[in-house]
């Protein structure tokens, strides 16, 4: 792949993944990173990746539902493979207002696989990121696999299922190359402060509260976002096309015990609150979220057995260098968190 094309470049998963491609892995090749940026989407996080690879990165403001600028896009720079990561993730969104999530996740994409059928041979691989959320909920020991049945629970989790359905259809009726992996969680640095980790940490460095839903006893299996991008390189290189992997961090967690290490942790690094309480006494529970699954746990042994991909970080390691990445880059929380980033936006793509 000569071009690659990355949707939602922008956003967290995508920024750690354009990053590890072009600074850490093999790949030689151009990215073109096309990005609708919303809210959570900051083309300021590739910043200096714009500056040192100007011959291998190109930045595209567009959106993926808009299927006559994508196939311009896809002609202009002569695109010969996709990763596909545009998606409206936060669960709770969907919940309020699902259009958003059933417009990008599922037209969105089936924009994108027109596109690539109609480029017919030219294109080696289309990539589709999803989730386990695709799942539903398991019970005690139980584990996804890549045989696992969908039953999502949310609009979100249903428009990726819709979304996967789609890929795998353009690969058995077109004959289209193209793989899927259903990840895990993921932290890390660079991820927009709505979800559980990120959110957490900021209002216990600030002192507010920790909401947390239910009983806090609700199990998610932790991905550090770098062990991620490896595993997906690592499916584009050398995965079998038409294949399904899951990518587990196999740290399953209570999401009451992730809070309670993340005040633990900070309390040890910047010392326990003003009145000498651990940040653990800012814990408060609150009413469940429609639909909670109560717990995921993905079975990775096939991307283990036929690729030889392992994650690195424990949750432990993991989460102390995303604790510490967040509380090195103050300037990057104040610009996301007040919306600062939105006139860089408008000053570099309007």
């Amino acid at each position: 792949m000569k071009n690659l094309l990355v949707t939602g470049g922008a956003g967290f998963i995508g920024v750690n993944f354009i990053r590890y491609l072009l600074e850490e892995s093999d790949y030689e090749g151009r990215v073109i990173n096309v990005d609708k940026l919303t809210y959570a989407g900051n083309p300021e996080s590739l910043s200096d990746i714009e500056a040192n690879y100007t011959d291998r990165y190109v930045f595209v403001k567009a959106d993926i539902v808009d299927k006559n600028t994508i196939s311009t896009i896809f002609d202009k720079y002569e695109i010969d493979g996709i990763c596909h990561f545009a998606s409206e993730s936060h669960v709770d969104r969907s919940i309020t207002s699902p259009d958003e999530f059933i417009r990008t996740n599922i037209l969105g994409t089936y924009n994108l696989l027109e596109i690539a059928r109609e480029r017919g041979g030219r294109i080696r691989l289309f990539h589709h990121i999803s989730t386990d959320e695709v799942f539903g909920s398991l019970e005690k020991e139980e584990y996804f696999t890549e045989n696992t049945s969908y039953n999502p629970s949310s609009p979100y989790s249903a428009s990726k299922a819709s979304s996967d359905h789609l890929v795998r259809s353009y690969n058995k009726t077109y004959d289209l190359p193209v793989t899927i992996s259903n990840c895990s969680n993921n932290y890390g640095p660079f991820q927009f402060p709505e979800k559980l980790i990120p959110l957490m940490l900021l209002n216990a460095i600030e002192d507010k509260a920790l909401p947390v839903y239910g009983d806090g006893l609700n199990i998610r299996d932790w991905l550090y976002v770098r062990d991620h991008c490896i595993a997906i390189w690592a499916i584009m290189k050398i995965g079998r096309i038409g294949e399904t992997y899951n990518i587990g961090g196999r740290n399953e967690m209570e999401n009451i015990k992730v809070v309670e290490m993340i005040c633990d942790y900070l309390d040890v690094i910047l010392g326990k609150r003003t009145n000498r309480e651990s940040r653990r006494s800012l814990i408060s529970f609150v009413a469940d979220r429609a639909g909670h699954d109560r717990r995921y746990a993905i079975n990775s042994n096939k991307i283990t057995s036929q690729l030889g991909w392992m994650p690195v970080e424990s949750f432990e390691t993991g989460l102390l260098k995303t604790i510490k990445w967040y509380l090195a880059n103050e300037q990057w929380i104040k610009s996301v968190r007040s919306g600062e980033y939105l006139n860089w936006i408008k000053q570099h793509y309007s």
